[in-house]
């Protein structure tokens, strides 16, 4: 090119990206200069790379790295024990951030009105640090994941960055990909990555793998999230993820800790592993020799990689550990379990194991073994499980609380078991996730909080809220109170839809969560799995005026969805159908094909009419998950599963009748909920959106609470006492009193045993009910209910 030519082009860049009055940061078709040191750990040039694509897709600009930090360079990076940062710093005479010491934490400041400083405590610190910049200019956690396109600017003002420094509320902060038979392992083996390499052909039982590519971006939807641990997809059907090629450096490419769940011992995954790496039973008691083989196998190959490594020992899945007869002998085996794998940790990982990340999670039957006697290393992390449908069944007492190890928390937006799955669409309450967690954390459960996400989607909004309240448990930047839950929802609304969308939708998924936590979709069938007296479609114990409210109320939440969608931004569709319209469509397509379904058995002279009425919305579900799986030229394909695992409640509703009517359910006399109290006093707490009402209240121990009644005509008085179905927080009892005036009050104990008929009910109608009578002496008077123990969360209350 003719010299000339080079100047007048250079001359025109030049004034289109010339300084203006205020500083610019990136700027349309321009250069920004980052300065990143090479010595900083591949994490750092991972999120580096992140942010230079996001300033690309936002400003079409370029992010280029500086050889060296200087003045005129608009952004200089590094870790506050890099000694090249340290100079820098000294010899512009800016203090050192106090972040020296802390763990994943980062600070972002101007230095004068030209240039930006990110430092971060540690290489994870500094990378969340440059992702911070990437939400500042406008670009979401679900920008691939959830097709979240980031609207395009022509400039970004140094004024702009917001300054402040961050740290994590809990230590190791990640979720669990689970149950991914009819969703994650089919989309990434035969749609997205096709042409991952595995150790093992992919054959029998297998029915493909999660490769490299999948959890690249996995990985970085964590980083974007801020958090930092996996727990890969490890069911029989997936290829085990350390025989899959590349998956073990892809973790490392981007800094995440690989753990794995409660059933996976150091580091292997026995539900698929054992079949093809051991030898004999997974039997430690009779074949112990072979395990421990098989477990030192995979320990020399990690080396010194970043892990979590569960301890202890179950079955090969989900299931009793092998060969053990009682609680008993299950302690026994246990105890010798951990002191074997102690030896191995010293001999292959660090000669001090204390040094060693380790967790123990007391799930199911291995709660009751723990409470039984097991002595679990102080300096293991108990990780303790929630009952699979969000409600922790163990907080740490005590000498629990001061372990060196520390305590932490696994928890679910989606299962496979009893009562029954929700594998579908991945509903759970928020405000129940905020005030189990928030107990949780209280309770200084705070060193590892896992969460159990199923295929990703559709749970990317409690996905990310877990993850917020795992950032940063104060939830900065939301209203403080009893309003801070949905505070929350209306800002990632307004973000991710725009203000004037997000502020009509509010309301709307307010509705969308209360309806779905009454009862969840994939519970409408009234069925249970693993229960051959429930195996079949039966009747909900509503009325027909607590159906027709229902089918209205979901009614008017999908018209409402389906008219917001023309308001939403072109570049911000897919993103709505996703993660609003899908789950609120489908809702309500199965309350429809169930309740019709429940009518029209009921109701012979218009069966064929409400036959019909079932039938076109099993239909529509087909419908919806066929658009969901061919969006964006089918990019999602495989995702969305009409029916995980095949159960009864997916299938068309079998034309049956009955002979019986509907039940009757008279409206109680006074229907109160847990907020509207005439006096309370003690510890208490009220979360918006939290139970039945959406106005419970949580009782600390001593705590009452009073509801007045008038105009009451009966000879007795018959008090119905709705629960959240929370467990113990201490002791292992969650009892209560409630008393009428002066009459002798009634005590009554809402634990339960998990899988006990009381437990199951509970869970499948999220309300634990509890009943005293007591003989009237007034037409008027006062409930008065008192919190025996720490934790009683009211919904409701009815006189009868």
């Amino acid at each position: 090119m003719h010299k000339k030519n080079i100047f007048w082009l250079l001359s025109i860049y030049m004034l289109m990206c010339a300084p203006v009055s205020a500083q610019v940061l990136f700027e349309k078709d321009c250069q920004t200069e980052i300065f990143v040191g090479k010595e900083e750990k591949e994490v750092v040039h991972t999120a580096l790379e992140i942010l230079q694509k996001d300033v690309k897709n936002v400003f079409d600009a370029r992010l280029v790295p500086a050889s060296a930090p200087g003045h005129d360079i608009e952004i200089v990076a590094g870790t506050v024990d890099n000694p090249e940062m340290q100079a820098y710093l000294k010899r512009n005479e800016v203090d050192l951030p106090p972040i020296m010491g802390q763990w994943e934490a980062f600070q972002i400041r101007k230095l004068g009105k030209k240039q930006v400083l990110v430092t971060g405590s540690d290489a994870r610190g500094l990378a969340y640090g440059l992702l911070e910049i990437s939400r500042m200019i406008g670009v979401s956690p679900w920008e691939w994941w959830a097709d979240v396109t980031p609207d395009k600017r022509d400039r970004f003002l140094v004024s702009e960055i917001k300054e402040g420094q961050q740290a994590p509320s809990v230590q190791f902060r990640g979720i669990f990909l689970n149950d991914e038979d009819w969703g994650l392992t089919p989309w990434s083996t035969k749609n997205f990555e096709p042409e991952a390499q595995t150790q093992y052909p992919v054959k029998g039982r297998f029915k493909g793998q999660v490769g490299p590519k999948t959890y690249a971006k996995v990985f970085e939807l964590l980083l974007r999230l801020r958090a930092n641990t996996i727990w890969p997809a490890m069911h029989e059907v997936t290829m085990p993820f350390y025989f899959v090629e590349g998956n073990r450096k892809m973790a490392e490419r981007y800094g995440i800790v690989v753990s794995t769940s409660h059933c996976e011992p150091m580091m292997r995954n026995s539900a698929t592993e054992w079949d093809l790496a051991g030898k004999g039973d997974y039997n430690f008691l009779k074949n112990r020799q072979a395990v421990v083989d098989y477990w030192t196998d995979r320990l020399k190959e990690l080396g010194h990689s970043d892990n979590i490594f569960t301890m202890g020992m179950r079955g090969k899945h989900d299931g009793r550990m092998i060969g053990v007869k009682n609680t008993h002998e299950y302690k026994d085996a246990l105890n010798a379990v951990l002191q074997v794998q102690d030896s191995l940790l010293r001999q292959y990982i660090h000669p001090d194991s204390k040094k060693i990340p380790q967790q123990f999670v007391p799930y199911k039957e291995v709660l009751d073994v723990y409470r039984a006697g097991l002595e679990v290393p102080d300096h293991i992390t108990l990780v303790w499980p929630d009952d699979n449908f969000g409600y922790i069944r163990h907080f740490p007492d005590e000498k629990e609380r001061k372990r060196t190890g520390g305590n932490g928390v696994y928890y679910h937006t989606s299962y496979w078991g009893e009562p029954h799955d929700f594998l579908w669409l991945g509903i759970v309450q928020p405000s129940l996730m905020y005030q189990q967690m928030k107990t949780a954390y209280d309770r200084n459960m705070r060193k590892i909080w896992v969460l159990n996400v199923g295929d990703i989607k559709p749970s990317e909004y409690l996905t990310e809220f877990f993850l917020d309240m795992a950032w940063d448990i104060n939830l900065s930047g939301c209203k403080s109170g009893s309003g801070v839950v949905f505070s929350h929802l209306g800002n990632w609304l307004n973000q991710t839809f725009g203000k004037k969308t997000g502020k009509e939708l509010l309301p709307l998924m307010k509705d969308f969560y209360l309806l779905s936590h009454i009862r969840k979709p994939e519970f409408m069938g009234n069925t249970r799995t693993y229960d051959k007296r429930h195996e079949q479609i039966a009747d909900l114990p509503w009325s027909t005026e607590e159906i027709n409210e229902r089918l209205e109320q979901f009614k008017k939440l999908s018209d409402r969805v389906e008219k917001l969608y023309a308001t939403v931004p072109s570049n911000r569709k897919d993103a709505y159908f996703e993660m609003i319209q899908y789950p609120v469509q489908a809702s309500n397509e199965m309350n429809k094909k169930m309740l019709y379904a429940q009518f029209a058995r009921h109701t012979p002279s218009d069966s064929a009419s409400l036959w019909k009425k079932s039938d076109a919305a099993y239909d529509s579900i087909v419908s919806l998950t066929r658009r969901f799986n061919s969006l964006l030229d089918g990019k999602w394909n495989h995702i969305i599963s009409t029916a995980p695992r095949g159960l009864i409640v997916f299938d068309k509703v079998k034309r049956t009748a009955s002979s019986t009517a509907l039940v009757s359910s008279p409206a109680p006399l006074q229907l109160w909920n847990g907020t509207e109290h005439d006096a309370v006093t003690g510890q208490h707490t009220v979360i918006d959106g939290l139970g039945h009402s959406g106005k419970a209240i949580y009782l600390g121990k001593g705590g009452t609470v009073e509801y007045e009644y008038r105009n009451f005509r009966k000879d007795s008085l018959t008090v119905e006492v709705c629960l959240v179905p929370t467990h113990a927080v201490e002791g292992g009892k969650l009892r209560f009193a409630v008393s009428t005036d002066d009459r002798e009050p009634q005590v009554f104990d809402c634990e339960t045993a998990e899988y006990s008929e009381e437990w199951k009910v509970n869970i499948l109608r999220a309300q634990a009910v509890k009943t005293a009578r007591f003989p009237s002496g007034s037409r008027k008077g006062r409930i008065k209910i008192t919190a025996l123990d720490e934790g009683v969360v009211i919904d409701q209350i009815r006189l009868r």
